[in-house]
């Protein structure tokens, strides 16, 4: 008989479910009081929602956590090019918790690793839609995107300072015109610094090259395009600044370990709704 490694142990959070909110550029977000925490990424455009008295306006790249009995509701017309991930969870209160690590989550937030966060949500969709997916596997994903959430800048007070820097000037042009011909002298033009200043201090800021920027910036773009349309995998090379579709395929088989064709067949299921 084969050995059994029994694990029992419980996790500060239950998870409840996840989706994918694309917009129809109609409606706004609905007026609403819900009896747990609700958290929403914005992959792309901007979502204008008020919690009880305080307002928040949440670009692509940021984070916002509602809270559970606080009514929430939105200031502004769904712009046609908003999308986000919502998730619902709770927080389970017990005396174990007394001495264990925090992960403190900030209620708005830059997020600084947007690639690992909307993987773990993709993760999470995927098992839902599959029906494969358990309590304990949610509960654990849940776990991770909140730590993601935890590694986040907050996107008030300091961290709106330190958004004048050259570096997240730098970054911000980059996710503007990643799918367009870019190098880094460009970016340190636009930027107007010294490119080889500027690429030592993107490199200490966000940790990677500005060439690797672009190239993840292309790459998330493909993973939405393969998932949510219908162009063949040339096409959507070509829509992501990707002159080569063979060096596209190269280095997606490089960075997720398969090919795009392999990609769009496996996370093909996602939860969407719309307005």
């Amino acid at each position: 008989m084969m050995d059994i490694c029994q694990l029992n142990f419980s996790l500060p959070v239950q998870a409840i479910n996840a989706g994918l909110f694309v917009s129809s550029g109609k409606g706004t977000h609905p007026d609403r009081v819900f009896p747990y925490f609700d958290l929403i990424y914005v992959r792309s455009g901007v979502l204008d929602i008020q919690e009880a008295e305080k307002a928040f306006h949440v670009a692509a790249g940021e984070t916002l956590l509602l809270w559970p009995e606080r009514r929430h509701f939105g200031t502004k017309i769904y712009p046609a090019d908003l999308s986000y991930f919502w998730l619902h969870f709770l927080i389970r209160e017990t005396p174990e918790s007394a001495g264990r690590q925090s992960c403190d989550v900030a209620q708005h937030a830059s997020v600084s690793r947007p690639d690992q966060l909307a993987e773990a949500f993709r993760r999470f969709l995927d098992d839902q839609e599959s029906g494969s997916l358990e309590q304990m596997t949610a509960d654990l994903l849940v776990t991770l995107i909140l730590r993601e959430a935890a590694r986040s800048h907050e996107a008030t007070g300091a961290a709106r300072h330190s958004s004048i820097s050259a570096a997240n000037r730098a970054n911000a042009y980059i996710i503007a015109h990643f799918h367009e011909p870019i190098t880094v002298a460009e970016v340190a033009e636009k930027v107007g610094c010294n490119p080889n200043y500027l690429a030592r201090i993107f490199r200490e800021a966000y940790g990677k090259t500005m060439t690797d920027a672009v190239h993840d910036c292309r790459l998330a773009y493909a993973r939405r395009l393969l998932i949510e349309g219908y162009q063949n995998v040339d096409e959507i090379a070509r829509e992501c600044g990707f002159a080569d579709g063979g060096y596209f395929r190269r280095l997606f088989k490089r960075a997720h370990a398969m090919t795009p064709l392999a990609f769009r067949n496996l996370y093909a299921r996602v939860h969407v709704n719309s307005a």
